[in-house]
Protein backbone atom coordinates (compact mmCIF):
# COMPACT_ATOMS: atom_id res chain seq x y z
CA UNK A 1 0.00 0.00 0.00
CA UNK A 2 2.84 2.39 0.86
CA UNK A 3 4.52 1.69 -2.47
CA UNK A 4 1.24 2.34 -4.31
CA UNK A 5 0.76 5.67 -2.52
CA UNK A 6 4.35 6.67 -3.26
CA UNK A 7 3.81 5.76 -6.89
CA UNK A 8 0.83 8.11 -7.17
CA UNK A 9 2.73 10.84 -5.31
CA UNK A 10 5.80 10.60 -7.55
CA UNK A 11 3.66 10.45 -10.67
CA UNK A 12 1.94 13.67 -9.64
CA UNK A 13 5.24 15.40 -8.80
CA UNK A 14 6.91 14.36 -12.05
CA UNK A 15 3.96 15.39 -14.19
CA UNK A 16 3.69 18.71 -12.34
CA UNK A 17 7.39 19.50 -12.86
CA UNK A 18 7.80 18.19 -16.41
CA UNK A 19 4.41 17.61 -17.99
CA UNK A 20 5.79 14.14 -18.80
CA UNK A 21 4.33 14.11 -22.30
CA UNK A 22 4.44 10.82 -24.19
CA UNK A 23 4.43 11.10 -27.98
CA UNK A 24 3.80 7.83 -29.78
CA UNK A 25 5.15 8.71 -33.20
CA UNK A 26 6.12 5.38 -34.70
CA UNK A 27 4.11 2.84 -32.72
CA UNK A 28 1.08 2.79 -30.42
CA UNK A 29 1.29 2.06 -26.69
CA UNK A 30 0.74 -1.68 -26.75
CA UNK A 31 0.96 -4.36 -24.07
CA UNK A 32 3.57 -6.49 -25.84
CA UNK A 33 7.05 -7.38 -24.69
CA UNK A 34 9.41 -4.59 -25.66
CA UNK A 35 12.90 -3.23 -25.14
CA UNK A 36 12.69 0.56 -25.06
CA UNK A 37 16.11 2.11 -25.72
CA UNK A 38 16.69 5.83 -25.23
CA UNK A 39 19.26 8.61 -24.90
CA UNK A 40 20.66 9.19 -21.42
CA UNK A 41 21.46 12.60 -19.91
CA UNK A 42 20.24 12.44 -16.31
CA UNK A 43 19.46 10.06 -13.46
CA UNK A 44 15.91 11.38 -13.87
CA UNK A 45 15.62 9.70 -17.30
CA UNK A 46 14.41 6.51 -15.65
CA UNK A 47 11.74 8.39 -13.70
CA UNK A 48 10.54 10.43 -16.68
CA UNK A 49 10.13 7.50 -19.05
CA UNK A 50 8.35 5.54 -16.28
CA UNK A 51 5.92 8.45 -15.77
CA UNK A 52 5.36 8.86 -19.53
CA UNK A 53 4.15 5.29 -20.00
CA UNK A 54 0.43 4.51 -19.61
CA UNK A 55 -0.44 2.70 -16.39
CA UNK A 56 -1.03 -0.63 -18.14
CA UNK A 57 2.51 -0.48 -19.57
CA UNK A 58 4.18 0.77 -16.38
CA UNK A 59 3.08 -2.39 -14.60
CA UNK A 60 4.91 -4.64 -17.09
CA UNK A 61 7.91 -2.42 -17.91
CA UNK A 62 11.05 -2.39 -15.78
CA UNK A 63 13.61 0.41 -16.17
CA UNK A 64 17.26 -0.35 -15.52
CA UNK A 65 18.95 1.46 -12.63
CA UNK A 66 22.65 1.94 -11.94
CA UNK A 67 23.22 -0.17 -8.84
CA UNK A 68 25.99 2.03 -7.41
CA UNK A 69 23.78 5.15 -7.52
CA UNK A 70 20.29 3.87 -6.76
CA UNK A 71 21.29 1.67 -3.80
CA UNK A 72 23.45 4.31 -2.13
CA UNK A 73 20.76 5.02 0.48
CA UNK A 74 17.95 2.81 1.83
CA UNK A 75 15.33 5.26 0.54
CA UNK A 76 16.67 5.22 -3.04
CA UNK A 77 16.81 1.45 -2.95
CA UNK A 78 13.25 1.20 -1.66
CA UNK A 79 11.97 3.61 -4.35
CA UNK A 80 13.64 1.74 -7.21
CA UNK A 81 12.61 -1.67 -5.89
CA UNK A 82 9.08 -1.12 -4.55
CA UNK A 83 7.87 1.69 -6.83
CA UNK A 84 9.74 1.41 -10.14
CA UNK A 85 10.42 -2.35 -9.98
CA UNK A 86 13.77 -1.49 -11.54
CA UNK A 87 16.46 -3.90 -12.70
CA UNK A 88 19.80 -3.12 -11.04
CA UNK A 89 22.86 -3.27 -13.26
CA UNK A 90 26.54 -2.90 -12.45
CA UNK A 91 28.09 -0.27 -14.66
CA UNK A 92 31.48 -1.95 -14.42
CA UNK A 93 31.75 -5.43 -15.84
CA UNK A 94 33.47 -8.10 -13.77
CA UNK A 95 36.86 -8.91 -15.37
CA UNK A 96 36.63 -12.05 -17.45
CA UNK A 97 38.66 -15.07 -16.44
CA UNK A 98 41.60 -15.93 -18.70
CA UNK A 99 40.65 -18.42 -21.35
CA UNK A 100 41.84 -21.96 -20.82
CA UNK A 101 44.68 -23.00 -23.12
CA UNK A 102 43.56 -24.87 -26.18
CA UNK A 103 44.98 -28.38 -26.38
CA UNK A 104 45.20 -29.76 -29.87
CA UNK A 105 43.51 -33.07 -30.54
CA UNK A 106 46.22 -35.35 -32.03
CA UNK A 107 43.69 -37.31 -34.07
CA UNK A 108 42.46 -34.08 -35.70
CA UNK A 109 46.05 -32.99 -36.38
CA UNK A 110 46.88 -36.32 -38.01
CA UNK A 111 43.74 -36.16 -40.16
CA UNK A 112 44.58 -32.65 -41.32
CA UNK A 113 48.13 -33.73 -42.19
CA UNK A 114 46.79 -36.67 -44.19
CA UNK A 115 44.44 -34.37 -46.13
CA UNK A 116 47.33 -32.04 -46.89
CA UNK A 117 49.51 -34.94 -48.13
CA UNK A 118 46.69 -36.14 -50.36
CA UNK A 119 46.21 -32.71 -51.89
CA UNK A 120 49.96 -32.14 -52.47
CA UNK A 121 50.27 -35.56 -54.11
CA UNK A 122 47.74 -34.61 -56.75
CA UNK A 123 44.91 -36.56 -55.20
CA UNK A 124 41.43 -35.21 -54.47
CA UNK A 125 41.14 -31.97 -52.51
CA UNK A 126 40.42 -32.41 -48.83
CA UNK A 127 36.75 -32.12 -47.98
CA UNK A 128 35.89 -28.54 -46.98
CA UNK A 129 34.88 -27.97 -43.40
CA UNK A 130 31.26 -27.02 -42.81
CA UNK A 131 30.81 -23.35 -41.82
CA UNK A 132 30.32 -22.90 -38.07
CA UNK A 133 26.68 -22.89 -37.00
CA UNK A 134 25.44 -19.67 -35.43
CA UNK A 135 24.37 -20.24 -31.81
CA UNK A 136 20.66 -20.12 -31.07
CA UNK A 137 19.18 -17.42 -28.79
CA UNK A 138 18.75 -20.06 -26.09
CA UNK A 139 22.42 -21.07 -26.37
CA UNK A 140 23.52 -17.44 -26.18
CA UNK A 141 21.50 -16.92 -23.00
CA UNK A 142 22.79 -20.13 -21.44
CA UNK A 143 26.40 -19.13 -22.17
CA UNK A 144 26.08 -15.72 -20.50
CA UNK A 145 28.04 -15.67 -17.23
CA UNK A 146 26.04 -14.81 -14.12
CA UNK A 147 28.57 -12.03 -13.43
CA UNK A 148 27.84 -10.34 -16.76
CA UNK A 149 26.09 -6.92 -16.37
CA UNK A 150 23.45 -8.10 -18.84
CA UNK A 151 22.43 -11.10 -16.71
CA UNK A 152 19.73 -9.23 -14.68
CA UNK A 153 18.22 -7.88 -17.92
CA UNK A 154 18.17 -11.35 -19.44
CA UNK A 155 16.34 -12.71 -16.39
CA UNK A 156 13.77 -9.89 -16.60
CA UNK A 157 13.13 -10.58 -20.29
CA UNK A 158 12.93 -14.34 -19.73
CA UNK A 159 10.20 -13.69 -17.16
CA UNK A 160 8.17 -11.82 -19.80
CA UNK A 161 8.79 -8.24 -18.66
CA UNK A 162 9.56 -5.29 -20.92
CA UNK A 163 12.61 -3.20 -20.04
CA UNK A 164 13.94 0.32 -20.58
CA UNK A 165 17.67 0.61 -21.29
CA UNK A 166 20.14 3.38 -22.11
CA UNK A 167 22.64 1.91 -24.60
CA UNK A 168 25.22 4.68 -24.06
CA UNK A 169 25.96 3.07 -20.71
CA UNK A 170 26.59 6.44 -19.05
CA UNK A 171 25.14 9.92 -19.22
CA UNK A 172 26.00 12.02 -22.26
CA UNK A 173 26.65 15.75 -22.18
CA UNK A 174 26.31 16.72 -25.84
CA UNK A 175 23.38 17.30 -28.17
CA UNK A 176 23.60 13.74 -29.46
CA UNK A 177 23.98 10.43 -27.62
CA UNK A 178 27.37 8.82 -27.42
CA UNK A 179 28.16 5.67 -29.39
CA UNK A 180 25.97 2.78 -28.24
CA UNK A 181 27.64 -0.06 -26.37
CA UNK A 182 27.11 -3.69 -27.30
CA UNK A 183 24.40 -4.58 -24.76
CA UNK A 184 21.47 -3.75 -27.04
CA UNK A 185 22.94 -5.89 -29.83
CA UNK A 186 23.42 -8.87 -27.51
CA UNK A 187 19.87 -8.60 -26.18
CA UNK A 188 18.51 -8.40 -29.74
CA UNK A 189 20.39 -11.62 -30.52
CA UNK A 190 19.13 -13.38 -27.40
CA UNK A 191 15.50 -12.22 -27.73
CA UNK A 192 14.64 -11.85 -31.44
CA UNK A 193 10.91 -11.95 -30.65
CA UNK A 194 11.02 -8.86 -28.39
CA UNK A 195 10.08 -5.56 -30.08
CA UNK A 196 12.86 -2.92 -30.07
CA UNK A 197 11.41 0.60 -29.68
CA UNK A 198 13.65 3.71 -29.86
CA UNK A 199 12.82 6.70 -27.67
CA UNK A 200 14.07 10.29 -27.37
CA UNK A 201 13.92 11.94 -23.94
CA UNK A 202 13.84 15.71 -24.28
CA UNK A 203 14.82 18.40 -21.75
CA UNK A 204 15.06 16.22 -18.65
CA UNK A 205 18.70 17.20 -18.05
CA UNK A 206 17.52 20.77 -17.46
CA UNK A 207 15.06 19.68 -14.76
CA UNK A 208 17.81 18.27 -12.55
CA UNK A 209 21.24 19.44 -13.76
CA UNK A 210 24.22 17.47 -12.52
CA UNK A 211 25.11 18.47 -8.97
CA UNK A 212 21.76 20.16 -8.24
CA UNK A 213 19.27 18.93 -5.65
CA UNK A 214 16.29 21.22 -6.36
CA UNK A 215 14.38 20.38 -9.57
CA UNK A 216 13.37 23.13 -12.00
CA UNK A 217 9.90 22.96 -13.62
CA UNK A 218 10.48 22.54 -17.37
CA UNK A 219 8.27 20.88 -19.96
CA UNK A 220 9.71 17.51 -20.98
CA UNK A 221 8.61 14.81 -23.37
CA UNK A 222 9.39 11.27 -24.45
CA UNK A 223 8.95 10.46 -28.15
CA UNK A 224 8.62 6.78 -29.05
CA UNK A 225 9.57 5.82 -32.59
CA UNK A 226 8.99 3.01 -35.06
CA UNK A 227 10.38 -0.37 -33.94
CA UNK A 228 13.58 -1.71 -35.46
CA UNK A 229 14.92 -5.26 -35.57
CA UNK A 230 18.23 -7.02 -35.94
CA UNK A 231 18.51 -8.13 -39.55
CA UNK A 232 19.83 -11.56 -40.50
CA UNK A 233 23.60 -11.46 -40.64
CA UNK A 234 23.81 -7.85 -39.45
CA UNK A 235 27.04 -7.10 -37.61
CA UNK A 236 27.25 -5.47 -34.20
CA UNK A 237 28.52 -1.98 -35.08
CA UNK A 238 26.22 -1.37 -38.10
CA UNK A 239 23.22 -2.41 -35.98
CA UNK A 240 24.21 -0.20 -33.04
CA UNK A 241 24.84 2.78 -35.33
CA UNK A 242 21.44 2.24 -36.96
CA UNK A 243 19.76 2.03 -33.54
CA UNK A 244 21.48 5.26 -32.46
CA UNK A 245 20.31 7.03 -35.62
CA UNK A 246 16.76 5.86 -34.92
CA UNK A 247 16.93 7.56 -31.51
CA UNK A 248 18.47 10.77 -32.85
CA UNK A 249 15.87 11.01 -35.63
CA UNK A 250 13.14 11.38 -32.99
CA UNK A 251 14.70 14.60 -31.69
CA UNK A 252 13.20 16.61 -34.55
CA UNK A 253 9.78 14.93 -34.56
Amino acid sequence: MLAKLMSFFLLGIVRFLTGSQARWYGCPPKAEQRIYFANHQSHADMVLIWAALPEELRSITRPIAAKDYWTKTPFRQWITTAVFNAVYVDRQATPARPAAPVVADPTVTQAAAADADTASAGGPDPSPEAPPRAPTPEELRAALPESDPLAPLVRALESGDSIVIFPEGTRGHGDEPQAFKSGLFKLAQMFPQVVLVPAWINNVQRVMPKGEVVPVPILCSVTFGAPIQLEAGEERRPFLDRARRAVIALREV
